[in-house]
Parts: C-alpha cells; sequence; structure tokens
C-alpha cells in the first residue's frame, strides 16, 4: 500500500528544493509530514475529511494546520480534501442540515433549497451561497461538526483496517511463497 502512495505523492527532495516553501523548511519540511504509514495516512484521511466540511477557500489550509498540529502526512490529507467540491457540496450540506436537524431536534422540513445556478456565474452562484448557508443557522452548523467527526472517524478506522487487511495478505502470501521454495523435511526413520 505505502509503495503505491509513493507513486502518486510527491518526494521529499523535491519538496525540499522548492523554493516557494523554504521560508517554511522547518515546520513544513519535517519528515513525519511526508512519512507514509498506517498511522500517518490513517490521520491523514481523517484529518482530511473532516476539514473537507470547512466553509470556502479555507479546507486546505485547514488540513495544513492540523497535519502541522498532529504530525499526519500533509499530501494525502490535502488530496483528501477534494471530495468536497462545486459538486458535492450542496449535498453534503444537505445531509449535514439533517444530521443536525435530528440531533437539535429542529425541524429536518425546514431545509431551504440552494440557489438555482440558471444564469448566474460561478462567482455570483458562490456569493449567493452565503445567504443560503447563514439562513440554515443551528441545525446546520451541529450538522457540520458532527459529520466531520463522523466522517473523520469512519476513514480512520477504514484506513487502518485495510491497511491492516494488505498487510496480513502480505504475510500470508510470503509465507506461502517461502513454503513452496523450501525444501521439504525428510521424515524421520527409526
Amino acid at each position: 500500500m505505502r509503495n503505491l502512495l509513493k507513486r502518486y505523492l510527491p518526494k521529499h527532495d523535491t519538496v525540499h528544493a522548492n523554493r516557494w516553501l523554504q521560508p517554511f523548511a522547518n515546520t513544513l519540511l519535517h519528515p513525519r509530514l511526508w512519512h507514509l504509514n498506517r498511522h500517518s495516512v490513517a490521520g491523514a484521511v481523517a484529518l482530511g475529511l473532516a476539514c473537507g466540511l470547512i466553509p470556502g477557500p479555507f479546507q486546505m489550509l485547514g488540513a495544513a494546520i492540523g497535519c502541522v498540529l498532529f504530525r499526519v502526512n500533509l499530501p494525502l490529507a490535502l488530496v483528501t480534501t477534494l471530495y468536497s467540491n462545486p459538486l458535492t457540496i450542496v449535498p453534503l450540506y444537505m445531509a449535514a442540515y439533517a444530521y443536525g436537524a435530528i440531533v437539535s431536534g429542529a425541524d429536518p422540513g425546514g431545509f431551504v433549497r440552494p440557489p438555482e445556478m440558471n444564469d448566474m456565474g460561478f462567482f455570483e452562484w458562490t456569493t449567493a451561497l452565503l445567504p443560503w448557508l447563514t439562513a440554515l443557522g443551528k441545525p446546520l452548523a451541529i450538522g457540520l461538526v458532527l459529520l466531520a467527526g463522523t466522517l473523520a472517524l469512519l476513514g480512520y478506522f477504514t484506513v487502518r483496517a485495510a491497511w491492516r487487511v494488505h498487510l496480513m495478505r502480505a504475510w500470508r502470501a510470503r509465507a506461502l511463497k517461502r513454503a513452496a521454495t523450501e525444501p521439504s523435511s525428510p521424515s524421520k526413520q527409526g
């Protein structure tokens, strides 16, 4: 699993040579932010899933700050935040509202439809989303926190379980390969 992730993530030397990151070398180039093991990968996925629900363009910034604080894999956390995008944000916020309405006892039917993007440009539509979000109020705020926590826990334990399954299969395959290459021991005669 580590090899698969290494294939797609940038190498530490490449990042270290980037001139834009030199002012932040002591913080952003810490080896634990680039290390791939089951703890840092699971933590990065959990952090990315939680930060993916932060409104606006602050998702990656929140994930980067969280990575520095918790010392989990930085590139993987940043990529994981991308599950929340203009196509998925409305269904995610509707789910968060329903989650928050159930917990807070609010009326789940009080959900106001998001603004249509018909003749609006992307910027106008994004600007129209802010009043829509504030109209949803307390159930949305509670729901976003709860959904972020739920997604983070599910992501963390799913990655841990998948890593464990992968590891167990690799051990089994290695044991079978070793058993096939070892000469069979002669039976004792006596």
